[in-house]
């Protein structure tokens, strides 16, 4: 429904794309601009006809990147946008805010990572994204993105870096950006991992 500023709902679209479900959207400024706009609630739960359905063979190396094609993209100085908290970044929490049952064994971030926290892309007074012209100052003029590069984004599970890859691709026209969901929940409780503070 677009909590949290649409990060679950980018989650979604995310996850429905890696199945080949391109026709699907998210609404602008999520439930929090509907219910600030009055717009009509219901808690009727509608009923639909069962139908099978078989899930799609897969092809998520264009979205999705996993732990050794972080290594690899970090150990070449490629952009890793590291969207948690700056607390998370910098080592001190090793949890999420609010979520201190979610820790890992270890605090910081990947070597190389940009810290640029995923609420920045959103206006926090209605949950709406950003405009392009604000989203490239954070991203290209702060932090030195190009449109050209192969950006990976990545949180704790995916979930808040699938906001910064939807901003990403759909808002700014980026092309080549993949969200790492197996984040610092996997990579922080990794053996052996390069990690920097």
């Amino acid at each position: 429904y677009g909590d949290k500023n649409n990060w679950w709902a980018t989650y979604a679209f995310w996850v429905f794309q890696l199945f080949g479900h391109t026709n699907a959207k998210v609404m602008d400024g999520g439930r929090l601009k509907w219910e600030k706009e009055g717009r009509e609630m219901t808690r009727d739960v509608p009923s639909y006809t069962p139908t099978k359905y078989e899930a799609p063979a897969r092809d998520d190396k264009t979205i999705r990147a996993f732990k050794e094609e972080v290594l690899k993209h970090s150990a070449a100085g490629k952009p890793l946008v590291d969207v948690r908290s700056p607390e998370e970044f910098r080592g001190e929490r090793t949890h999420m805010p609010d979520y201190p049952q979610e820790g890992v064994l270890r605090g910081g971030h990947i070597p190389g990572a940009k810290s640029v926290p995923w609420a920045r892309a959103a206006n926090p007074e209605d949950g709406t994204f950003k405009t392009a012209a604000e989203l490239k100052e954070i991203y290209e003029e702060e932090q030195g993105l190009k449109a050209s590069d192969d950006v990976i984004s990545y949180c704790r599970i995916g979930e808040r870096s699938s906001h910064t890859w939807f901003a990403l691709t759909y808002l700014l026209g980026y092309p080549t950006v993949r969200n790492y969901d197996g984040s610092w929940t996997e990579y922080g409780n990794s053996v052996g991992v390069p990690v920097e503070k």
